[in-house]
């Protein structure tokens, strides 16, 4: 599954997000949806990108009428089993 990597609370938002309903997520859009600045959800993609849990790939299409190209993340196959593992054992549910 790759590398380790330090796992904090963005860490587990991070992995919330990407697996949400969501399909069209990319770096500010995540930041925005969990309520963190961008300088902690950009690196946090980046380590979860080289153990390989997330890939990415930049927009294709102009992007000059909206801003720059957005990148946009996905889970892998690892990723998601290991998200799901993860957010189970360090964010269970709670039954009222």
């Amino acid at each position: 599954m790759g590398r380790r990597f330090r796992v904090t609370e963005a860490t587990l938002d991070v992995l919330e997000a990407l697996l949400g309903p969501d399909d069209d997520l990319y770096g500010l859009k995540i930041a925005k949806a969990i309520d963190r600045p961008t300088g902690s959800v950009f690196p946090i993609l980046a380590r979860l990108e080289q153990c390989g849990w997330v890939d990415s790939e930049w927009e294709t299409g102009d992007g000059d009428l909206r801003g720059p190209r957005r990148r946009f993340y996905r889970l892998t196959p690892d990723g998601l089993a290991g998200a799901r593992a993860m957010l189970a054992e360090r964010r269970p549910v709670r039954k009222l």
